[in-house]
């Protein structure tokens, strides 16, 4: 595989199928930005290839204004032995709620948290996809993910592809981490 070859892993827990859309289309951006990627559900994930990946796009739904049970599960108990050894990796976040005021931002705060706590970098996405709509700190829908929702995500795994290419380079410019 090409040295330069960019690799995302999406990662997502879904219900009712909205996050699972929106996971796609992160997928769409990340493919569109010219990267490789693999979609998988939460409880899915080889563990063990985690780190293979540069870049990660992690998507849950809102539970009492957090992320999942599965994807706390996921980190606290599957992904711990990664603690702390994920640096130079970027890692973006998405959520779905029930309603309006249903936590997304709060389940979007519980991600990027954990992604911190773990040593993966994030960024945040002033764009504007639509009149009010953005994605300053990941991409959210609200019940099914709308057009717009959805362009959001695709411009969220576009944005990721193009962070992970900086660090990469950044990196191989200063030599071994």
């Amino acid at each position: 595989m090409c040295e330069k070859t960019v690799r995302i892993l999406v990662v997502y827990d879904s219900w009712t199928g909205n996050v699972e859309k929106m996971a796609h289309a992160v997928a769409e951006g990340v493919k569109e930005a010219g990267a490789e990627v693999k979609v998988v559900k939460v409880d899915e994930v080889d563990v063990e290839e985690v780190p293979e990946y540069d870049g990660y796009a992690f998507g849950s739904p809102t539970h009492c204004g957090t992320m999942s049970y599965k994807m706390n599960q996921f980190f606290n108990e599957r992904m711990i032995k990664f603690w702390g050894k994920l640096r130079y990796k970027v890692a973006v976040a998405f959520a779905s709620s029930g309603g309006l005021g249903g936590g997304n931002e709060m389940t979007l705060w519980s991600l990027v948290s954990t992604i911190l706590n773990f040593g993966m970098m994030t960024f945040g996405v002033p764009d504007y996809v639509a009149p009010g709509v953005t994605l300053h700190y990941g991409a959210v829908a609200i019940g099914t993910p709308d057009s717009n929702t959805l362009k959001a995500c695709k411009l969220l795994g576009r944005r990721l592809v193009e962070h992970v290419k900086v660090v990469k380079a950044g990196l191989q410019s200063s030599g071994p981490a």
